[in-house]
């Protein structure tokens, strides 16, 4: 028979309980944020020394992580079922921990809000980074830790104390760790300890802690409204820029076809200090380096990002001045077009294409690039079965055939070809992984990651004799054409500053090779130039951004200025637009050429449908059902199961990806 308290003693055990909540919650948070750290500066398995500066040399820091995993605690204050709130706020906060930890193992980019809007794509790369078993103990822990929630919801220890009295407590909590949370943040930004600036993402997390840089990255989205900006800032800038561009004097040489290739986590090996081959590996990026315009390319990311480099090259804008972390492609361009090389060159007669031997829907790029300007977007599902690295990346030789063929497809106009490989993509294995390398690794700066390196200098070693084949083809027909070749960025390979010749982690290089004589002109270049650069060789002006790039580089606003029409264009009233949209979406096709049924026929047992461009991802559709469908050819599917139909005309093809959203139909 339970018994009840008298109400003196009751009360006096409400108190106990406060007490001890004022006490475990701080003692809670110090130790969650201590797991996290340790976490964020690899002590699990580079050593502690990271943390302890750290702690040491950034004690405010140290203390505003504190406070804000407190702050999120304090909620508790307020609920009977205290336990649970702490458990739950505690594993959330554990969990995003230890997924900075695992990413910044595998990459040199650290884990941010930003990543949560590419959840689906992270999924789906799980599998290049860990083993299957090691994903099933990993589902295994979490059901585990969800079912002992449940359960602590269900049969956990619930206050006593009164409505009233949670009410008050709770407010007088959050109020003092606010309190505290903002004096702690306003004396470190005053002594320097933390800023909300961050030019190096990963240096940030490790001075500022991870916290608040991730909180950062959720808070700080966009581009801030310049303190000057109206619609007279904007138009003197514009003036300035047609004023600049009228100047100059070059014919524009609109029939020639322009050709960007993105080469993932590309690098000349040579870049590498310390790294010694048995050979070159890219003898050919060595070869055009001599005779055609390079230079470095200073890139916005390091170890991972691809689409920041890709969104910078494709528009001309920094994504510098966005929030820290923040992915254009998943906020701001998914409903809203803006001037990208791809309008510039269609208003000049061209046909525009997009190439990436990767899922269409990798950082939304099927619902980007129509507010780029591609007509069409030709991604992994609407190629022909591809070879694959050992860690399951496809492999760039793929994308020659592909580049040539959006080439052939538009015979009476000139095309611009944006291509985005993936073949160098990591994660790289840290054991041997290649029977019979055709490069190997002689010494290295780091012996941890010999093998990693050796695989990494093999794959672009394949890639780089994809550039070359693919020159060798466009030498051999008449057409005038021009090809970019690039690095999105740095491989995650451990790099630090001082390995690099460059000096930097945020340099690449960039390579303009043609077949009609453009003059060599090497300089070094940011990514969001290069674009400008690339059509400023052929008297191309058209676009402001464009126009903008070619002329103020130089002036000393160019920064401020270029900051005013970015947000003007993408976030404030267009005045550089004059207020009105100036791009519409196109009507973007999936693929370049049109998949196609021809005819069916039975052979025992099994339908098979005939017809032309077919891929492994396309599925037979009847009346909106996806049959069940294996890829034989180009030419031919089978069909599994009956489609109670003889005439191939009730059919359609549905291209499917492997989380099985259909891309696009057949009509």
């Amino acid at each position: 028979m339970q018994q009840t308290l008298p109400p003196a003693a009751a009360d006096a055990e409400r108190h106990r309980q406060e007490r001890r909540a004022f006490l475990y919650l701080p003692l809670l948070a110090l130790a969650v944020t201590v797991v996290v750290e340790l976490f964020n500066h690899k002590s699990f398995t580079d050593g502690p020394a990271s943390f302890w500066r750290f702690m040491t040399e950034e004690p405010l820091a140290f203390l505003v992580n504190f406070l804000i995993v407190l702050l999120t605690l304090c909620p508790a204050f307020f609920l009977r079922r205290r336990a649970f709130w702490c458990a739950l706020v505690s594993f959330l906060w554990l969990i995003c921990g230890g997924v900075n930890g695992f990413i910044l193992l595998n990459r040199m980019t650290p884990f941010t809000v930003a990543d949560l809007t590419v959840f689906e794509t992270g999924l789906d790369t799980v599998p290049n980074y860990l083993s299957t078993g090691y994903i099933i103990l990993l589902i295994a822990a979490l059901v585990l830790v969800a079912a002992g929630l449940v359960l602590l919801f269900w049969k956990g220890p619930r206050s006593s104390c009164p409505l009233r009295t949670r009410i008050l407590t709770g407010i007088g909590a959050m109020a003092v760790s606010g309190a505290l949370m903002g004096g702690g943040c306003a004396l470190a930004f005053f002594t320097g300890n933390l800023s909300d600036q961050f030019a190096n993402l990963a240096f940030a997390y490790e001075d500022y802690g991870f916290s608040y840089c991730f909180l950062q990255t959720w808070l700080n989205r966009g581009i801030r409204r310049p303190a000057n900006y109206s619609q007279k800032a904007v138009a003197d800038i514009v003036r300035s820029v047609e004023e600049k561009t009228a100047a100059l004097s070059a014919d524009p040489q609109t029939d020639v076809n322009v050709i960007f290739i993105q080469l993932e986590s590309y690098i000349d090996p040579s870049m590498i200090q310390g790294l010694e081959l048995s050979e070159d590996p890219v003898p050919n990026w060595t070869a055009l380096k001599e005779a055609y315009s390079s230079g470095y390319l200073t890139v916005p990311v390091v170890g991972a990002g691809t689409a920041n480099t890709e969104f910078e090259v494709l528009t001309g804008m920094s994504s510098r001045f966005f929030g820290p972390g923040e992915y254009p492609f998943q906020t701001c361009l998914k409903d809203q077009t803006v001037e990208s090389v791809a309008y510039d060159l269609k208003e000049n007669g061209y046909a525009t294409h997009a190439i990436h031997n990767h899922r269409a829907a990798f950082y939304s790029r099927n619902e980007v690039y129509p507010n780029l300007g591609f007509d069409d977007f030709t991604a992994l599902e609407y190629m022909p079965a591809v070879e694959k690295t050992p860690t399951n990346w496809a492999k760039d030789g793929v994308l020659k055939d592909q580049i040539l063929q959006a080439l052939d497809v538009t015979e009476d106009q000139a095309d611009l070809v944006f291509t985005v490989s993936v073949q160098g993509h990591g994660k790289y294995p840290m054991e041997p992984e290649l029977e019979d390398p055709a490069v190997t690794v002689e010494a290295c700066p780091d012996e941890a990651y010999r093998w990693a390196l050796e695989y990494y200098v093999n794959q672009i070693h394949e890639m780089d004799a994809f550039v070359g084949d693919l020159i060798q083809e466009l030498e051999a027909r008449d057409e005038r054409t021009v090809l970019v070749l690039y690095g999105d960025h740095l491989p995650a390979l451990g790099l630090e500053a001082e390995n690099m010749e460059s000096s930097s982690l945020y340099r690449t290089e960039y390579i303009i090779w043609d077949n009609f004589g453009l003059e060599q002109q090497d300089e070094p270049l940011a990514a969001y130039q290069l674009s400008a650069a690339v059509l400023g060789r052929l008297g191309i002006t058209t676009g402001l951004m464009t126009a903008f790039q070619q002329t103020c580089r130089e002036e000393p606003t160019y920064r401020a200025d270029l900051r005013m029409l970015q947000y003007d264009a993408l976030y404030g009233k267009g005045y550089c637009y004059e207020g009105e949209a100036r791009y519409r979406p196109t009507e973007m096709e999936m693929g370049m050429v049109p998949i196609e049924i021809t005819g069916m026929e039975q052979r025992a047992g099994d339908w098979f449908i005939l017809g032309e461009n077919f891929t492994p991802y396309c599925v037979v559709t009847q009346n909106g059902q996806l049959l069940d469908t294996e890829y034989e050819a180009p030419w031919l599917l089978r069909v599994t199961e009956e489609p109670n139909t003889a005439d191939y005309r009730d059919l359609e093809i549905s291209v499917v990806d492997k989380h099985n959203e259909v891309l696009s139909n057949t009509e």
